[in-house]
């Protein structure tokens, strides 16, 4: 059913791709800019959103790209830049992401008691919208988005229904399936006729994604930590530029060195007792593919450089897709996966591998670096090698899906070296444009069958695992009837 389903979507994609070519690109090439063209026709992601969005209708996904097209020619979308885009605009505060839904998506905030609708001005403002849903599909390719209508403090000056219908067409025709949903905030009564006309204008299957609230609604689609004071939140978040606020991601809670803690120092006590004995599972994607016991008499030498990960008494996702970057192929490729607090499973497992000829720099980020451990978080990776890093929750702090990491990478001159201070001194000369980045979100799997392995007499059994997550687990032997990991 599913390959049927792939075969026709792929179908559909390819008949898109053609008609477009022959009917509309022949006759009207000067009305769309060619680097859009290429792209549709190498970027299944971005013909299947229109497929999608006109309900793989192909005389109507034509259509509608061909409207979208000449739209993202005449903003000229693909050049828009933060120079594109007055300073006072970005200065006030009015439009701008940051932070993240209960389902994980980026919001959009849309402060409307910052516009005062003037003709002079409407059409930065319309760029505005779109670099901003351009830089984040270049970013997210797909991803949802959540706009947020803070309506708060709003008067009648700021009524600008040209405007709204805008926003509107921007997730209609020309970023069709981005958006998540619309939540509209503390709407004076006054605005009750004109958001009747913004629900026509979405049409009867959207008019579902607006969600209007107040203060304790809201918190239905938004949890208070990304909420500010006056929406009943606790976001310490206060707008400022420059820089441009998007990027949610620091650097994480400790860079290459554990922090103690009573987790930690059990663990501790743990790996140094004498005779102490660790299993490793290893699991592949359809079955167990190999199961040791190996006894140890005396302490685990230290890890090679590259690796950087103590293996001991850790419980880990193994990765089972791969993203493949220009500079490194990167394995989960979107999810991190982490077990549920029942299943006991703190820990999850990024693989970098580096694909290119020179030594690769490397550095995690995340958008709640007090809540996690990584290690290592600043390291290199030398050509064609692979480390692994440890990501842990800490602090007794809870995996959300609302969490991301964001993975940069660099290459090196052969000449440069790899210590803390050659790598800090790198990254502030690197240019941006030879950064690669990419970014992963967190899952948590639910199980309600405990994993564990119980030892007995050299051997051990397995019980059930989670359906989908094969994971190295590993266990000190003398815990014989608890052999789940710190």
């Amino acid at each position: 059913m599913a390959e049927c389903h792939a075969q026709n979507k792929a179908k559909l994609i390819s008949e898109t791709r053609r008609r477009f070519e022959a009917e509309y690109v022949t006759d009207k090439s000067d009305k769309y800019d060619p680097r859009d063209v290429e792209r549709l026709q190498q970027d299944d992601n971005w013909v299947e959103s229109y497929l999608c969005w006109r309900h793989d209708v192909v005389d109507e996904t034509l259509k509608m790209i061909d409207e979208s097209f000449q739209w993202r020619k005449e903003m000229a979308v693909n050049d828009l830049t933060e120079a594109s885009i007055p300073k006072w605009l970005l200065e006030i505060g009015g439009i701008y992401l940051h932070g993240y839904d209960k389902e994980g998506n980026k919001l959009l905030w849309i402060r409307v008691k910052y516009h005062v609708k003037d003709h002079k001005t409407i059409l930065d403002k319309k760029k505005l919208i779109a670099f901003w849903l351009e830089r984040y599909a270049k970013r997210e390719n797909g991803k949802p988005i959540t706009v947020m209508f803070d309506l708060s403090e709003t008067g009648i000056n700021s009524i600008d229904m040209d405007f709204v219908r805008f926003i509107i067409n921007c997730f209609k025709v020309y970023y069709p399936k981005y958006l998540s949903k619309i939540v509209i905030f503390d709407m004076p009564w006054i605005m009750n006729a004109a958001f009747k006309i913004v629900k026509s204008w979405l049409g009867p299957e959207a008019v579902s994604l607006l969600k209007f609230t107040n203060k304790h609604e809201v918190q239905d689609y938004v949890s208070v930590e990304y909420l500010p004071p006056h929406m009943g939140g606790t976001d310490p978040f206060k707008y400022s530029y420059p820089p441009l606020v998007d990027d949610d991601f620091q650097t994480p809670l400790c860079e290459n060195g554990p922090i103690a803690s009573e987790d930690e120092a059990s663990s501790k006590e743990d790996t140094e007792s004498d005779g102490k004995e660790i299993l490793e599972a290893i699991f592949n994607e359809e079955q167990v593919a190999i199961l040791k016991k190996i006894n140890l008499t005396e302490s685990t030498s230290k890890a090679e450089e590259n690796e950087k990960v103590d293996s001991k008494t850790k419980a880990f996702k193994k990765p089972l897709s791969v993203f493949k970057g220009p500079l490194l192929h990167i394995s989960p490729a979107e999810e991190l996966y982490f077990g549920s607090a029942e299943s006991g499973e703190k820990k999850t497992l990024i693989v970098l591998t580096n694909v290119t000829k020179n030594i690769v720099a490397f550095k995690v980020r995340t958008t709640a670096p007090e809540k996690y451990r990584v290690k290592p978080s600043n390291s290199s990776c030398d050509p064609g090698a692979s480390i692994d890093i440890v990501v842990s929750p800490h602090g007794g702090f809870a995996v959300s899906a609302q969490d991301r990491f964001l993975i940069m990478a660099a290459e090196m001159e052969q000449t440069s070296g790899t210590g803390p201070a050659e790598l800090a001194q790198f990254w502030k000369e690197v240019p941006r444009s030879k950064v690669m980045e990419h970014r992963l979100r967190c899952h948590i799997v639910e199980s309600s069958k405990p994993t564990s392995l119980t030892l007995k007499d050299g051997a051990f059994n397995m019980s059930d695992k989670t359906s989908e997550d094969m994971c190295l687990q590993f266990a000190n032997s003398r815990r014989e009837n608890d052999c789940s990991p710190p």
